[in-house]
């Protein structure tokens, strides 16, 4: 039997390498990606068996991928690995899709135990975040909001915060600017947002870009 596959997405090249190196004796590194899409993508052609993936990645960010790869991928356990040590992300994605939550202050050897522990069909939370995150689970079984952006505006939004222009959206999402004009808009009006300096700070807030 053949080492567990894994696949790695994050947009910092370093960061890959060195945990390809970190991985490899003890696992198949079968691909990386430094964006949402090619993750997609790539997770798509390979079938790994775990994908470590961050969750501050450009064009599509790890949350949206992570939630498109559970419903895509359902046998693959998704591993967040990320700089990000907000009990109420970790909670949300630990809820909605990742089989395991470590940060990347966490040390090496943690996350080849993750990997072990997702690959046995448990769930790994580092420990650096373990009780705060008992304490939120405790005190904030489900969080609810009144009023979501859907997984196109969320799209949207990512891009244009990016910088992009409509046109570069649209060519990214394969739809007419029109199109994109028409969510930008729609977003602007359904959370009072009066100018892009607004959606920016927005999209900080929905966790869309870092």
């Amino acid at each position: 039997m053949g080492k567990p596959r894994i696949l790695l997405a994050d947009d910092h090249t370093l960061v890959v390498e060195a945990f390809t190196k970190l991985l490899e004796p003890h696992f198949q590194v079968v691909g990386t990606a430094a964006d949402g899409r090619v993750l997609l993508e790539k997770a798509e052609e390979l079938r790994p068996d775990v994908i470590v993936l961050d969750l501050s990645m450009p064009v599509l960010n790890g949350f949206e991928a992570g939630e498109r790869l559970k419903k895509s991928l359902p046998n693959a356990k998704l591993l967040v690995l990320t700089a990000t040590e907000d009990t109420e992300v970790a909670a949300d994605v630990l809820r909605s899709w990742a089989s395991g939550f470590l940060l990347k202050k966490s040390a090496s050897a943690e996350l080849v135990k993750a990997i072990q522990e997702v690959l046995k069909g448990r769930s790994y939370i580092t420990t650096h975040m373990t009780q705060n995150l008992l304490d939120k689970f405790v005190r904030d079984p489900k969080i609810h909001n009144a009023k979501t952006l859907t997984p196109r505006q969320r799209e949207v939004l990512q891009l244009l915060a990016e910088g992009r222009t409509m046109k570069e959206a649209a060519d990214v999402l394969q739809v007419t600017p029109r199109t994109v004009a028409f969510h930008k808009y729609k977003i602007m009006e359904d959370f009072n947002l009066k100018t892009n300096s607004d959606l920016l700070r927005f999209a900080l807030k929905q966790r869309l870009i870092s």
